[in-house]
């Protein structure tokens, strides 16, 4: 037993059991069909069944899984910066999160390729609904993330996420992945919560400065040509301007489905360099100084936020499909000379759909599409 068997992945011994679990789910043809397009279908329940290791699942299954997304829904799939770290290290990766599943899953994939080992991910409880999901994910090395809850329970699943992050990467020597903020950046805007920041202190409080150097913390960017679930994410932010947005049962899933097969065009992944001790140190003193002592904690959160916004933001990739956003949104040619004509027409022709979502006020669903594109340049202005 482990204090942190309620959130942890597998561990290799139940593997064996999660494979024939997967192998017997009503969709594994689906999926096998997907992973081994041509492949007969029970040769690849044998192919599960003699997987003993999570090395075995991510080296074979998830590989192909990403190749498959790649090969299938990408014009180009790009990364730089891994050059800098070292695969004999481990590092907390706080990414921008654009899609609910790939933007991970790339990780892990550039992770493999370079020679570095793949990290474990987390995973909203809110997304483990069926035990087919849960198979996937925590042989995938993902763990659980409770949210809500009464500010008590919060409080302890925050303290007890921020344990199990510190015990991966100083005891278990397993990277993390997480996102910078609590759920998907719908508007394009790549900002990162503060509260997560203190979530890493949590389990060091005394020592502000050393519980975030010992992490390692290295800033993601990853950049979609065509936003992942453009149209969906464009209803939802209409949806939710006066009211609480209430997600419909099978949603989440839908999100996971459209994100893997929609087009992407080019995606591209940088990893941003470490947040040194000597910056973190630099960042404290600054607000120690400015504050007096005085509420230090939570300035000092909020400037480590903006150094790793500063850093995502300014490795994100612009594309035509930004350019000509700004452009629509704010009625100029400012950046004509970053797009050609046969790119604004597709992209307008893309935005045509937004016309299916069953939505009359087009014109405010239109500017609302049109900030999801346009924004990462506006907040690299900024």
């Amino acid at each position: 037993m482990s204090k942190f068997d309620d959130i942890r992945p597998f561990y290799d011994e139940e593997i064996p059991e999660a494979m024939e679990r997967i192998a017997q789910s009503e969709h594994f043809p689906l999926l096998a069909q997907y992973v081994y397009p041509g492949q007969d279908i029970e040769k690849v329940r044998q192919l599960m069944r003699q997987f003993t290791t999570i090395r075995d699942f991510q080296l074979e299954v998830m590989r192909c899984v990403n190749e498959q997304v790649i090969t299938r829904s990408t014009t180009s799939f790009t990364f730089e910066g891994i050059d800098a770290l070292d695969p004999a290290k481990r590092y907390l990766f706080v990414s921008n999160h654009r899609d609910i599943m790939l933007d991970a899953c790339f990780l892990q994939y550039v992770l493999y390729q370079s020679g570095h080992e793949t990290s474990e991910i987390t995973f909203g409880a809110n997304l483990m609904s069926t035990q087919l999901v849960i198979d996937i994910g925590k042989a995938n090395k993902m763990f659980r993330v409770e949210r809500g809850g009464s500010p008590r329970e919060f409080y302890h699943s925050s303290l007890h996420l921020s344990e199990y992050i510190r015990y991966c990467i100083t005891e278990k020597h397993q990277s993390v992945w997480i996102a910078q903020r609590n759920g998907r950046t719908k508007d394009g805007i790549d900002q990162t919560d503060q509260g997560i920041i203190k979530m890493f202190g949590m389990s060091r409080p005394k020592e502000p400065v050393e519980a975030l150097a010992e992490l390692n913390i290295v800033p993601v960017s990853i950049s979609y040509e065509w936003e992942s679930c453009d149209l969906l994410k464009a209803r939802e932010l209409y949806l939710s301007r006066d009211t609480k947005y209430i997600k419909q049962p099978g949603e989440d899933l839908n999100s996971i489905i459209t994100g893997i097969m929609q087009p992407k065009g080019s995606v591209h992944i940088t990893f941003c360099p470490v947040i040194t001790a000597a910056e973190l140190s630099q960042l404290f003193k600054e607000e120690l100084s400015s504050n007096t002592g005085a509420g230090c904690g939570s300035d000092f959160n909020r400037a480590v936020a903006r150094l790793i916004d500063q850093r995502i933001i300014g490795a994100y990739q612009l594309t035509p499909n930004n350019y000509i956003a700004y452009d629509l949104l704010e009625g100029s040619n400012t950046f004509a000379d970053r797009y050609s004509e046969e790119q604004r027409q597709a992209f307008l022709q893309h935005m045509e759909k937004l016309n299916t979502l069953g939505i009359s006020d087009t014109d405010t669903l239109r500017h609302i599409f049109l900030g999801i594109y346009a924004n990462p340049i506006i907040s690299k202005k900024e």
